[in-house]
């Protein structure tokens, strides 16, 4: 990736060609068709991959630990430090940034990555050597993030574990090409908090998503945008299609690592209206397309049938079962069927 501008701080005037040309962009898209109709077209089209071979070496091998976990009060800590050990996590000396998925808050829903779960994990990664934890997240939702960090309760557990917190909305950027092209964006801007770290941890909710399917550690990282350039909520990017997004993301930031709360995930009309669902289970792996399809056949549905998943199987990561080693518990006596998000029904079929 190359470095480019430094975006000092939030809204700077000279960062309006840059939204114009991504809106044109997107206007572009969306005459030609998104989503997954798009993905699909081109697949069958059989056009060049879009993305540079050399900076995607072909996906191999990954590691996902399933994790039973009844309740918020289980020993998260001790689960999280050997689930990430069972993966072969490495953080030694690290500066990681954990990004959970900060949306809404509503008491009576389950939309964002429960506060417990995130300094649980903060903990778990010094165990293993972290130099330095920050948790970053920019949501696209609401402009307010601190009123949503605080609602929520991140704000308590991030203090009681003494950890910062980067809104990444607002955190200076700079610009870096893209090595995938299933977006015309051609280059992204990424927050400091994000290209400082030696290792991106995506902590995602486990949810359905009435556009995505399924959201959990790629789409996640939506929240690594920042809002201020890419619109609330993240406007540009759902023009550009929201899976062709989750693919350039990806591609961009790279996570190494990924843990997903599935403790008590989102059902139905998510990513903000569904309706909370107790799974019992945290997800943890090496690989966010192994995390991914893992996570998507416990929810109960088949990965091949979500089309950016399988594409990202292409060349983000595996989502062969043969190369993918499961270890903690099988997964297979802990399906929990969710209820796909309407407009999903042809994805509730376990794959």
């Amino acid at each position: 990736m190359s470095h480019h501008d430094q975006v000092p701080g939030a809204g700077a005037g000279r960062h309006r060609i840059d939204r114009r040309r991504f809106i044109v962009g997107a206007a572009v898209v969306a005459a030609s068709g998104t989503g997954a109709f798009a993905l699909r077209r081109a697949r069958e089209a059989n056009a060049p991959v879009p993305w540079d071979r050399d900076a995607f070496p072909p996906p191999t091998s990954a590691r996902v630990a399933v994790l039973r976990a009844d309740s918020y009060d289980a020993d998260l800590e001790g689960l999280l430090e050997d689930g990430l050990r069972e993966v072969g996590a490495e953080v030694r000396g690290a500066r990681v940034l954990l990004k959970p998925n900060l949306v809404e808050y509503d008491p009576g829903t389950s939309v964002n990555t429960d506060p417990r779960m995130v300094a649980a994990a903060i903990v778990a990664l010094r165990r293993l050597g972290a130099s330095k934890v920050t948790c970053g997240e920019g949501p696209g939702h609401r402009r307010d993030t601190r009123y949503v960090v605080d609602a929520s309760g991140l704000a308590d557990a991030l203090a009681a574990v003494e950890a910062p917190f980067v809104d990444l909305n607002l955190d200076a950027a700079s610009i870096h090409e893209l090595r995938s092209r299933y977006t015309t964006l051609g280059q992204l801007w990424l927050p400091r908090a994000v290209t400082d770290a030696d290792v991106v941890v995506s902590m995602p909710k486990m949810k359905t998503h009435h556009w995505a399917s399924v959201t959990l550690s790629m789409k996640n990282l939506f929240g690594c945008l920042p809002s201020r350039l890419y619109g609330w909520p993240k406007n540009v990017l759902h023009w550009e299609g929201i899976e062709q997004s989750i693919l350039d993301i990806t591609g961009a930031v790279r996570p190494a690592l990924q843990i997903v709360d599935g403790i008590v995930g989102m059902e139905g009309n998510g990513p903000i209206n569904g309706t909370p669902k107790q799974a019992g289970l945290i997800v943890i792996g090496n690989d966010p397309v192994a995390t991914d399809h893992t996570a998507t056949r416990l929810m109960g549905f088949d990965p091949s049938a979500i089309v950016y998943l399988d594409e990202a199987a292409r060349f983000l990561g595996t989502g062969d079962r043969d190369a993918i080693t499961q270890v903690g518990e099988d997964p297979e006596p802990l399906v929990t069927p969710f209820v796909a998000a309407p407009g999903n029904g042809e994805i509730d079929v376990s794959g």
